[in-house]
């Protein structure tokens, strides 16, 4: 198994990277990261769907509790880096030793709960870390200090805290000015574009889930540079 590097990313690329986790991948999101990345990681268990497809993964990070035997022996093993402390989950090892302009994950949303709301948890903590999640019905990604959506009129664009924030809308049937949101407060679930929609938040914390339509555009606005980056978060 390969060395890790301290400070140093595991997989650096200047274009977009996809990420695959243990979770269902279904053929069509197979092929739709594949489609859009040049170089693929795995969080553990996720090098199965790969390694199936005939795709070897750059690289496998985790803590290889759920890689099974017949994957890891595709994998070459400079591929392969295990992180074995337990404080973390697959997903949070896997895209804190990447760096890319965008990262798409896929087989991270639906299964156990409790794997869906920790994936998410990851997402707004590695907020330096630009990802966009693929989801059976939508996209989610963390809201950055400012973005428009290219959506459809009647869309739906749903909006999660995962800690207190504030923003403004323009777009959206019910704008977001003035609101408080709160993990057990206001949140914004089925709010409804009436056209293109444009976020601006006064700090990090919002999940924003849109449909699966508007993921290539999104990415656009991502790897345009358009999208400011929250700064790097100390843990």
């Amino acid at each position: 198994m390969a060395n890790l590097r301290k400070n140093e990313p595991i997989v650096r690329s200047a274009d977009p990277i996809g990420l695959f986790g243990g979770g269902y991948v279904g053929f069509e999101d197979l092929n739709l990261v594949l489609n859009r990345v040049t170089s693929v990681v795995a969080a553990d268990g996720g090098a199965a769907v790969l390694t199936e497809s005939g795709r070897i993964p750059d690289a496998v990070i985790g803590d290889f509790d759920s890689l099974d035997n017949a994957s890891k022996a595709k994998i070459p093993s400079d591929r392969l880096f295990a992180i074995r402390e337990q404080d973390s989950t697959d997903f949070d090892k896997a895209l804190r030793n990447v760096q890319a302009p965008l990262v798409l994950g896929a087989g991270f949303l639906g299964g156990r709960l409790d794997h869906q709301l920790a994936v998410l948890n990851i997402l707004v903590r590695r907020q330096d870390q630009a990802c966009i999640l693929l989801g059976e019905h939508e996209v989610v990604f963390h809201a950055p200090p400012r973005i428009r959506l290219s959506v459809a009129p009647g869309d739906v664009v749903s909006l999660f805290p995962m800690r207190p924030v504030t923003g403004r809308s323009t777009g959206l049937e019910w704008p977001i000015d003035g609101l408080r949101f709160h993990p057990d407060g206001q949140v914004g679930t089925s709010n409804r574009a009436l056209s293109d929609v444009e976020l601006q938040m006064d700090g990090p914390g919002l999940l924003v889930m849109a449909p699966r339509t508007a993921l290539d555009p999104l990415m656009q606005v991502f790897l345009s540079g358009q999208c400011e980056r929250w700064p790097v978060r100390e843990e």
